[in-house]
């Protein structure tokens, strides 16, 4: 009897639910290097099943070594999107109102909002350097832990104030070069090294502070402000998508709405 023909509502499930786990995966590495490996993988797998149902014993066997040690592999080339996978999938359910109220009761986790105070200090300090096109990268830290971030530069642990924050992105200043972290409405770090965006579809008039804020929006749930040193514009980078704000109101109403998700 064919097997086929054997099909239960338990197989039915099985198959639907690798078919949304190779959707999901698709999504998330679509438009990124890791897609052609995604497709070059797929390409050697089907080699090693033709050569095994050709009885090409030799060559079946060279790929079956390969094939062995397959997992492993694939944990170390696709490092960075499998941490994004994970991420994207606890943050997606945990924002649900039932599976959210559990973390907290848990975990004690909670999705900072941002005070009045500091969402204007912030705000204001964004309108200035937009007005004197001073370049600036500012990461808003929301529930994934930036530590290693704050690793890469200068601890400070200060107030937000507009002073500040137009001090450190200052061009002549010493921490102008890098990103500004703040965490819980303090600002933690400054200087500090983000991880560029891998994307080959970035538009090629980003430059480097876009590319980093979408690096790290898409490594971890942090929301990222930048002022462009060359037009002043302002956006907001979230997901690893880029917004372009049209003026202050927006850029505030993005950032309590951000914070707040």
């Amino acid at each position: 009897m064919i097997d086929f023909i054997n099909f239960s509502i338990t197989d039915l499930v099985d198959y639907l639910l690798v078919g949304l786990l190779v959707y999901q995966i698709f999504k998330l590495i679509r438009g990124t290097a890791a897609m052609y490996i995604f497709l070059g993988i797929i390409v050697f797998y089907c080699i090693y099943r033709l050569t095994d149902a050709l009885h090409m014993n030799l060559l079946s066997w060279l790929l079956g070594q390969v094939m062995s040690v397959g997992a492993l592999a694939l944990l170390i080339v696709f490092q960075q999107e499998i941490r994004r996978f994970l991420l994207h999938l606890g943050t997606r359910y945990t924002q649900s109102t039932r599976m959210f109220r559990w973390t907290q009761a848990v975990f004690g986790k909670k999705s900072q909002g941002m005070s009045l105070a500091c969402l204007d200090e912030l705000t204001q300090a964004c309108r200035k350097m937009s007005e004197t096109q001073t370049g600036a990268l500012i990461v808003l830290a929301r529930r994934s832990s930036l530590s290693s971030i704050v690793e890469t530069g200068d601890v400070m642990d200060a107030v937000v104030s507009r002073r500040l924050i137009e001090n450190v992105f200052f061009k002549n200043a010493p921490l102008h070069d890098g990103a500004m972290l703040i965490v819980l409405e303090r600002v933690k770090a400054a200087r500090c090294t983000l991880p560029i965006s891998d994307n080959p579809n970035v538009p090629a008039h980003y430059g480097m502070r876009h590319r980093a804020a979408m690096g790290v929006s898409e490594q971890t749930d942090a929301l990222v402000v930048v002022v462009s040193e060359e037009t002043g514009n302002i956006s907001v980078v979230k997901n690893g998508q880029v917004q372009k704000m049209n003026s202050i109101t927006e850029l505030r109403l993005a950032i309590e709405s951000g914070m707040k998700d």
